[in-house]
């Protein structure tokens, strides 16, 4: 078996100025019939966005892991590079072994760092750091030299290299010690925890996490609060601090245009209007994901109901709620709590014509769009998140003033708190009171700050926020 890897191809090809690394590529692959593969818009998250931001740069690569079975395919059979039509954009599939992905990607990215970055252990009962962690972590740390490896080989002399997210963490030191010439920058895409949070971690593991991010010529992170942590757990917890800044990444409008006009999004709204009449509507949208906080968001409501009888009958929540790793009991068991939640809320306050919530968990981004379209409350009460763009494409696409009720956790409040009804996302009883003041609040006063914030909402737009973030590469020599 393959435990380790590197490119799986890429060596006569011409050399990239530019290379983006990320977990996940930009685009989804399928076989042609005749063997080759071509190229599909991918999903939802940034890693679209910012392939539209490189379309007609020939001298750009985008280094990605092979997550699907095409994509392996295409990693053995095409040699791991394949082009993404005629915009220029080049994909260098990561030859890494089945048992380093899983371990890497379901052990150590996804249970363990995504867990403590988010603050969602469960003390009595987990992280429990055992044979099993360590040798999932021998892989992390493999996944990451592969990674840091193709990047080398794909990177022309003094090249500029952003790599994405926690998952890449730790091919700062591996990328240094192989490509000295090159400028760097890591950005954190979720939130960076205290110096008391990263001290769960084993102190070799957090050792080696805060070092070879600092192998790196910077670290980027959303905004000043993730910053200012990233800094203290250096200081406090040992090892070198690198340079660092911030920038929090606005709404892609123009994406948000293309979906919003599209028939596909239209049928959409057609449905919605069908479903919800002329009722008030309060809409979140969400991977189901424990630092989500749906099920508080369903109490609140459900409070709201039960304090303020004035709202039965008068408004519903759309909850697009989308599953997201179904391959980890915690996801599977928070999903099934999730839908038992609304059937309970619907079999306490439902008559006849009138249900309370509307669950919605399709993956289906013209259904988003068109929820976002006519809320009158946007609900975002996350634990906690790096940035939250939920946050501001809702703002940026809304036309009837919609109020924002958004967690003091979510990165989006650093940008939009001002304008928005901020709450504890923990604190039931206050959000559904910010629940019953936004749909209270005075027209005058939900059109000023609907109008600041469709402002806000696409300052550093991916584009822009791509050029922000390379500007700030450099040696880590410097």
């Amino acid at each position: 078996m393959n435990r380790g890897g590197g490119p799986a191809g890429g060596g006569g090809t011409a050399k990239a100025k530019l290379v983006v690394a990320s977990n996940r590529g930009p685009f989804a692959l399928e076989e042609r019939g005749d063997g080759s593969f071509g190229v599909r818009p991918g999903g939802g998250g940034l890693a679209p966005s910012l392939a539209a931001a490189l379309e007609g740069r020939d001298d750009a690569v985008w280094v990605a892991a092979p997550l699907t079975a095409t994509d392996r395919m295409a990693a053995e059979r095409a040699g791991g590079m394949v082009e993404a039509g005629g915009d220029g954009l080049r994909l260098q599939l990561v030859h890494v072994g089945e048992q380093v992905l899983s371990s890497a990607y379901d052990v150590i990215a996804n249970s363990t760092l995504w867990f403590c970055f988010h603050g969602l252990f469960d003390a009595s009962r987990r992280p429990l750091f055992d044979r099993r962690f360590y040798a999932a972590w021998d892989d992390f740390r493999l996944y990451n030299e592969a990674f840091a490896n193709a990047v080398a080989e794909v990177a022309a002399p003094g090249a500029v290299v952003l790599v994405n997210d926690y998952h890449l963490a730790l091919a700062g030191t591996t990328l240094a010690e192989a490509r000295p010439d090159l400028l760097s920058v890591h950005f954190s895409h979720t939130p960076f925890p205290g110096p008391e949070e990263l001290a769960i971690l084993p102190p070799a593991v957090r050792s080696e996490l805060l070092g070879a991010m600092a192998g790196f010529g910077a670290c980027g992170f959303h905004t000043a609060r993730w910053e200012s942590a990233f800094v203290r757990c250096c200081e406090q917890l040992g090892g070198k601090v690198p340079a660092t800044f911030h920038a929090g990444l606005g709404a892609d409008l123009s994406r948000l245009a293309e979906v919003a006009s599209s028939p596909g999004c239209e049928r959409r709204r057609i449905e919605i209007a069908d479903r919800i009449g002329d009722r008030k509507l309060i809409v979140r949208s969400d991977r189901i994901e424990l630092s989500k906080n749906l099920l508080r968001g369903f109490l609140a409501f459900d409070l709201l109901l039960e304090e303020h009888p004035c709202w039965r009958e008068s408004v519903v929540m759309l909850a697009r709620a989308y599953p997201s790793r179904q391959g980890l009991p915690e996801y599977l068991a928070y999903r099934a709590e999730v839908e038992h939640m609304a059937a309970l809320l619907n079999e306490r306050w439902a008559t006849r014509g009138w249900a309370p919530v509307d669950l919605d968990v399709d993956d289906d981004f013209a259904s988003t769009v068109a929820a976002l379209e006519r809320y009158e409350v946007l609900l975002v009460n996350p634990i906690r998140d790096g940035m939250n763009l939920v946050a501001k494409e809702g703002p940026a696409l809304n036309e009837r003033d919609g109020v924002l009720v958004l967690s003091t956790m979510a990165g989006a409040f650093e940008d939009l708190g001002g304008l928005s009804i901020g709450v504890h996302p923990f604190d039931v009883a206050a959000t559904s009171e910010a629940l019953h003041q936004a749909l209270e609040m005075p027209h005058e006063e939900r059109a000023r700050r609907s109008s600041e914030l469709k402002r806000r909402a696409g300052h550093l737009a991916p584009a822009a926020w791509l050029e922000h973030v390379l500007s700030e590469a450099r040696s880590p020599q410097d």
